[in-house]
C-alpha cells in the first residue's frame, strides 16, 4: 500500500473505527493517476497496460503498477488476463468505479472552466495528441 491515507482508512474501516464518508472517498482517489485512470476507462473503455503506460506518459512502471492494484483492491477496476499464446491483460471500470463517474466529470468540467478562466493554453505533447485524437 503506497498511500498512507488510503492505508489509515483500511485500517480504521477494518477495526470498525470510522464514520467519515467524506475522507473514505478521498481514500479511493489517494494517489496521483487514479482519478486520471478512472476517467479514461470510465470514458474510453478497458486498456491494457501498455496502453495505459502510453497514455500516462509521465507515469513509472512502478507506480502504475501501485496504483492499478489498489484499485483493483477497492473494487473500483477489474483486471482480465486473456489465455493465448502471449498472455494479455485488460483493466476495465466495475460498476462501483463507474458510480464515480459523475463525480469525475463534474472535477473535469470545473478543470476545463478554471483553465479558461486562467486564460491558459494546456500544452500536450505529439504523443499525448496522438493518443487523445485516437481515442475518439
Amino acid at each position: 500500500m503506497t498511500d498512507v491515507i488510503r492505508k489509515d482508512v483500511k485500517e480504521r474501516l477494518e477495526n470498525g473505527d470510522y464514520s467519515c464518508s467524506k475522507e473514505l472517498t478521498l481514500s479511493m482517489f489517494s494517489g496521483k493517476w487514479k482519478i486520471v485512470i478512472l476517467f479514461h476507462l470510465g470514458t474510453d473503455g478497458a486498456y491494457r497496460f501498455n496502453q495505459l503506460m502510453r497514455l500516462l506518459t509521465k507515469i513509472t512502471h512502478k507506480v502504475l503498477t501501485n496504483q492499478l492494484r489498489e484499485m483493483e483492491e477497492d473494487q473500483l477496476i477489474t483486471r482480465t488476463v486473456i489465455p493465448g499464446t502471449q498472455s494479455k491483460v485488460v483493466y476495465s471500470i466495475t460498476d462501483l468505479g463507474r458510480s464515480l463517474m459523475p463525480i469525475l466529470n463534474q472535477m473535469y468540467q470545473w478543470g476545463e472552466e478554471r483553465i479558461s478562466k486562467l486564460q491558459v493554453d494546456p500544452q500536450f505533447s505529439i504523443n499525448d495528441q496522438v493518443t487523445r485524437d485516437s481515442r475518439k
